[in-house]
């Protein structure tokens, strides 16, 4: 098992139209793609408390992760929305991922 944090920096002023995205459109193309998602929040501490989002999927390996990646951005209806959501511009201005292996530790 592997985790993927994403932290998504917003253009200032366009968090409103991420959190709208996520509600409407990307939860759900999320799990139409089978990526389990772990954790979602907005930062409400830090040096980005205002403009981030940061969320963690689940994937069996990376085959797994690049799979399940390769077959969200190709979906036409999330290209379709992306699209949409951008129309009174860009919504991000800075996307950082890792990458958490956690194999190594015993519970």
């Amino acid at each position: 098992m592997i985790y993927e944090i994403r932290e998504y920096t917003t253009v200032p002023g366009r968090m409103p139209a991420l959190v709208k995205r996520f509600n409407e459109h990307t939860l759900r193309l999320f799990e139409q793609h089978g990526m389990d998602l772990e954790f979602i929040s907005l930062t409400a501490v830090g040096e980005n408390s205002t403009n981030e989002l940061v969320y963690v999927l689940r994937f069996a390996d990376y085959a797994d992760m690049e799979r399940k990646w390769a077959e969200f951005v190709a979906d036409p209806e999330w290209q379709r929305v992306q699209a949409e959501s951008e129309r009174d511009g860009p919504i991000l201005a800075r996307l950082a991922r890792r990458v958490l292996n956690p194999t190594p530790f015993e519970r």
